[in-house]
């Protein structure tokens, strides 16, 4: 049964999926395999973005509430801006097909906190497929890495060539696990119609900060867009 722990006596209120609204947050979703480096990149923004935009985060997990409960103990963000869903079903269902449960932590947590600027929501991990439904988020990353084959750009699906960023995480292994990050650029360009990738090493201490300013950029196009 999906679950998720944030408090239960906030106000009920109305879903908001209707698109640009200078009353609600931009909503980011990020998606990708386990292991690719989605919560490190959720902490990365949150370090980077914290001191001049108000920031929350739900994360997706199947029975656990681990990523969340590492974000916490990062301290990227006070404990109280971070919640999990345990979604008790396939990570794509729950950010796809009944993102009930997701929405509802989404406008949760917004409502208690004073004028959020920006909402990360992570999915557990999935595959390929997965992408977010347009009436949870606004906007999504999708993220890769190198030790997953230099193959799965070409391979494709809907994470890679739909998503607004694609990330391709863990370029620091790339010598180790005998994959070609240039390669992987040159064929996730060609799958992408423009869209936008970038390479990177997340455990770099500036790893996520061209992953930051585009979401600086996508957060001010949404201003102006309301």
């Amino acid at each position: 049964m999906p679950a998720h722990d944030i408090p239960h006596d906030l106000d009920d209120h109305h879903h908001d999926s209707s698109g640009p609204n200078p009353d609600r947050a931009l909503r980011i979703g990020l998606g990708g395999p386990v292991g690719c480096g989605k919560t490190t990149l959720v902490g990365s923004l949150c370090r980077l973005l914290r001191d001049e935009l108000s920031v929350v985060v739900v994360t997706n997990d199947i029975f656990t509430s681990e990523d969340a409960q590492a974000l916490r103990e990062a301290d990227v963000l006070a404990t109280e801006r971070i919640v999990a869903v345990e979604t008790g079903c396939c990570p794509h269902t729950a950010i796809r097909d009944d993102i009930a449960a997701n929405l509802d932590a989404v406008e949760m947590l917004e409502a208690a906190h004073d004028r959020v600027d920006l909402t990360f929501v992570e999915s557990g991990g999935d595959n390929l497929t997965a992408i977010f439904s347009r009436g949870l988020v606004d906007a999504q990353i999708f993220v890769i890495d190198t030790a997953g084959g230099d193959d799965v750009p070409r391979k494709g699906g809907p994470g890679v060539a739909l998503a607004d960023l694609l990330v391709i995480n863990k370029t620091d292994l790339a010598p180790y696990v005998g994959s070609d990050v240039d390669l992987m650029l040159r064929e996730a360009t060609e799958r992408r119609d423009g869209k936008p990738v970038v390479a990177a090493s997340l455990v770099a201490p500036d790893g996520a900060s061209e992953i930051a300013d585009w979401v600086r950029h996508r957060l001010a196009h949404w201003r102006a867009d309301t």
